[in-house]
């Protein structure tokens, strides 16, 4: 009886441990979740979001909220999340900000920009929802 016990006590555990194994693997980034930006949406960005969102940037806070750069490296949730607040800080007009725009106008989005960054960003993010 008691190696019965111990036996089923180490299947559980094994169970759990592995069960915790495959929930933190499945948060890591994977070669296959790098994401491709069409040429429409990688054109948009490089003219109007790159400079202020890469490693690169002497803009602190901008690379904070979202480089470009390590977009393909960051875990499946937060490249989620990432996308889900691209589309809506386009969608909202917060990007790029008014006071950065007043200094460069030529980078503002236009109306077919914004529609093509926001279903870009919603289609990449439910993909990886589809996905995870």
């Amino acid at each position: 009886m008691i190696m019965k016990n111990k036996r089923l006590i180490s299947g559980f555990l094994f169970l759990f441990l592995f069960a915790s194994l495959v929930i933190v693997a499945s948060d890591k980034p994977t070669k296959e979740d790098t994401p491709k930006l069409p040429d429409n949406v990688k054109m948009i960005i490089d003219k109007s979001c790159f400079a202020c969102h890469n490693s690169d940037s002497r803009n602190e806070d901008a690379k904070e909220e979202l480089d470009f750069k390590k977009l393909a490296s960051l875990s499946m949730i937060k490249k989620i999340s990432a996308y889900k607040h691209i589309g809506d800080v386009v969608e909202k007009n917060e990007m790029p900000p008014k006071k950065f725009l007043e200094n460069k106008p030529e980078k503002k989005l236009t109306d077919k920009e914004k529609e093509i960054l926001i279903s870009w960003a919603k289609k990449e993010a439910e993909a990886l929802v589809k996905n995870k």
